[in-house]
Parts: C-alpha cells; structure tokens; sequence
C-alpha cells in the first residue's frame, strides 16, 4: 500500500497513550497521541486523519462530544470509543450517535486491533470513494472521443493499445484538443478504470506549492503532532495520476517524479518515510520536451521515462471532417446539462464552422456552439448567429496568419494556404465544385489541377 492509516488516539491518562501509541505504531499506523480532546479536535482542522480513537470520560471534553463533532464536521472517520465505565445502554447511545465501535477498559490487544483494522479498511474505502466520485464525474460523456477522421481513428487505436499496459503515456498537441480527454480514454479502457483518476495542472501551482500538492506534506501542528497531507500521487494509488502541462515541472519536482517513475517510491514533503506509490502516469503538454532537454530545462531521464508511449494530437483545422460530428456531440452534451430548446445549426452556419481555423481547437468549438444553442433565437442557427470571428473573412485570416511561426518558408506557406482555402470553399460549396470554382473565381479545370495537385478529396 502506498499509504499509511493515520489513527488520532485521545486520552487524558497518558499511561494508556503511550501503551496505545506503542502497539499501534508496532503494527505499522501512523499514530498521533494526544491527552486533550479540545486539541485534539483543533488537530483534525489540520491534517488527514483515518481513524480516531477517543476514551469516553474525560475532563471538560467527553468521548461522546468528541463523536458528536467527528460526526458532523467530519462524518466518513470511523470514531471507536474506549471506557472504563461500560454499559449496554451507553453503548447503543453511543451507535446512536455514529460510533463505530465501543471497546470496554481492560481491553484485549487483539479485539483492540481487530476493530481498528475494520475501522481503517472502512476509511481507506470511504477515501477511495470520495476520489473515484470526483474523478468519474461524466466519466461517459468526458471518455468518448468523437470523430471519424483518420485522426481520430488513429488516436482511438492508440487509446485502445495502451489501456492495457501500465507504461507511462506522453500526451501531445495545442490547447484545446482534447489532451485530458484522451488520458481518460486510456484510464477508464484499462485493468485500472474502477481505481481513482486524479488530474493535476502543472501550470496552475508554483513550484513550492506543487510539490506539496503532488507529494503532500507532513509538519509541526501548532495543537501538537505532525499534521499530514495526502498528495496527488498518494490519491491516485492503484489507479492514474494525469500531469497536464508538464513542461511546467521545476527541476526538483521532476527529480522527485523520476524517483517515483523509477522506484515506485516517494517522500511526502517534510517526512522521511518512504511511501510506495503504485500509479500509472499520463503526461500531456503542449510545448516540445525534446527541444527543451536539448536546452537543459527539462531532464532527459524523465523525458524518456515519461515518453514510452506517445500520442500526438492534431489540431482540429487538420481534421475538419470531425466538426459535424463534434457540433451534434456538443448540442446533446450542452441539452442534458441545461434546460435549452433543441437547436439543430443550418448548412450555412455548419459551413463556416467547417471553414474557420479554430486557434482554440475542440475546446473553443465547444465554447461557440454553446453560445450559440443559449443566444440563437430559433430553432435554426443560421449564418447570423455565429460570433463575428467565425462568419468574417479578415478575421478568419488573420486568425490563420498569427498561427503561423515568425521563421517559415515563403513557398511552401503559400501552397499550404492555398490549399486550405481550397478545402473551405469546397466545404462551403458542399463539395459541388462548380461552386467551390466560382467562389475561388477561378475555372473548374483549374480547381480540379489544384485538387490533384495537393491531394484533396472530399472534405
């Protein structure tokens, strides 16, 4: 297991803590001590406790308070009570109250460790849980990969052979393709889909905070003990944990990250326990690793590591023929999540979508037919409806002509952005190209050189 229980013991007779402490920590918990409920209840404000253990009478503070704020401020910790004073009828009291168990003092070893047992497995399924819920939030909808492009087919094939394996996946393309949506593809067609998938944005943390968030981290409490958290790699256990934005590692982190790549093995920051960590990773990243381990900002060990299997994604101005089908995906994704008529997008409107550049890719088409299923006034989005960017021409261009890099060859540009205005106007002269000709203001023989000439067909 990649992760210790951490059991909370409340005593105010320190005899028994120690003795508590020391059987507890025998059988390999983690245990934080301490002889006062108050602080030890400020303690749980502070770290990520499993399992608490609380005698009954004590002084100002009784067991049972302690149940009764576990309960409500934190009910998925099992609570076990221990007293000198039992009885049968405070004991159904305290099952009314949520207990977990109640163990009379002088307890045996065995029924002491044989409950807490049953309580940590309880809190490790209740944690599990809690991470599969958040992680399979429209797990159906959010897995599917929509297209019948080449490309697409080619990445679902690549989804399809590396589900399987437990090889670490690097994931590759621009914003906005769809880079997170792939990963979980690979999770949820693979041996580890009823595990956790936990995602974490490189980017979003500086570089401190991130270790902290990917490794967690053990420190003084100001109540006493040390307050833990659990990190990313430590939720993912037994399942995925997706690195978006890669590139954006610090050297220490990477360093850190290669250990557990390499030895399955981590440190929460300010701990020196070794802690396993049996995950699988999924990387993505839409800068080039390999230009920047050729400048020295990112480790070629990791880089190789992380690259055993790659999944390039292309953009969707190179997989135009997809857009249809993504429209009728986004409008039955945004229909069920809203109470929106049912808008159907005119041949018109579906044309210019077809034929814009899309900087923003799947996420930025997503945005737009949103925008237009909440603000179109009828029941057909026309021409009209589109934001102005998608319907203007200089716009489009411009658009197209930012993408391009600053060094670039003239020549093979230039056929490159014939070629895609080529492939619009047969889009908007749906595929007639009598039409397509007279759009582009040139004859027909002329078009069909060009469309041998570069190789397009259909779409």
């Amino acid at each position: 297991m990649g992760e210790k229980t951490h059991i909370l013991v409340i005593d105010d007779e320190k005899n028994y803590l120690l003795v508590l402490q020391t059987l507890l920590e025998d059988e390999g918990y983690t245990v934080t001590a301490m002889n006062d409920p108050e602080t030890a209840l400020a303690f749980l404000n502070e770290s990520e406790v499993d399992v608490v253990v609380t005698d009954m009478k004590m002084p100002r503070v009784s067991g049972q308070d302690v149940l009764k704020r576990v309960k409500k401020d934190w009910p998925h910790i099992p609570v076990l009570i221990m007293t000198a004073f039992g009885s049968i009828e405070s004991a159904v009291d305290l099952m009314k109250y949520g207990a977990f168990d109640y163990i009379t003092k002088p307890f045996s070893n065995d029924e002491l460790l044989l409950s807490i047992h049953n309580a940590a497995e309880l809190a490790a399924a209740h944690r599990q849980y809690r991470i599969l819920q958040k992680s399979m939030e429209d797990q159906y909808a959010r897995r599917r990969i929509v297209g019948d492009s080449k490309a697409a087919r080619d990445i679902q094939i690549m989804v399809e052979r590396a589900a399987p394996s437990r090889s670490s996946v690097l994931i590759t393309g621009e914003p906005g393709v769809g880079k997170e949506l792939v990963a979980r593809a690979i999770h949820f067609s693979g041996p580890r889909k009823d595990k956790p998938f936990v995602s974490v944005n490189c980017k979003a943390f500086n570089p401190g905070v991130l270790e902290n968030e990917l490794f967690g981290s053990e420190k003084e409490s100001p109540s006493g003990g040390v307050a833990m958290r659990r990190g990313r790699v430590e939720q993912a256990n037994e399942g995925t944990l997706f690195l978006d934005e890669a590139a954006d590692l610090s050297p220490e982190t990477q360093a850190k990250l290669l250990r557990v790549l390499q030895d399955k093995k981590f440190e929460r920051v300010g701990g020196s326990e070794e802690l396993d960590a049996d995950i699988r990773i999924i990387a993505a990243t839409n800068k080039d690793l390999a230009a920047m381990v050729a400048e020295g900002t990112f480790r070629d060990d990791l880089y190789y590591r992380l690259k055993v299997v790659q999944i390039p994604i292309p953009p969707l101005r190179e997989r135009r023929e997809d857009i249809p089908l993504l429209v009728a995906h986004f409008i039955e994704k945004i229909l069920s999540e809203n109470e929106l008529k049912s808008k159907t997008f005119g041949s018109a409107a579906l044309n210019y979508l077809c034929g814009y550049e899309w900087p923003g890719n799947i996420r930025q088409l997503e945005n737009v037919v949103e925008s237009c299923m909440v603000l179109a006034p009828g029941d057909v989005i026309d021409a009209d409806d589109l934001p102005p960017e998608i319907r203007d021409e200089d716009s489009q261009f411009k658009s197209a002509v930012d993408l391009l890099p600053v060094r670039l060859d003239l020549a093979d540009t230039l056929e490159k952005i014939e070629a895609a205005v080529i492939r619009r106007a047969l889009v908007r002269a749906d595929l007639v190209q009598v039409k397509a000709a007279e759009y582009l203001g040139i004859s027909k023989s002329l078009l069909q050189y060009k469309l041998k000439k570069y190789g397009i067909t259909g779409h």
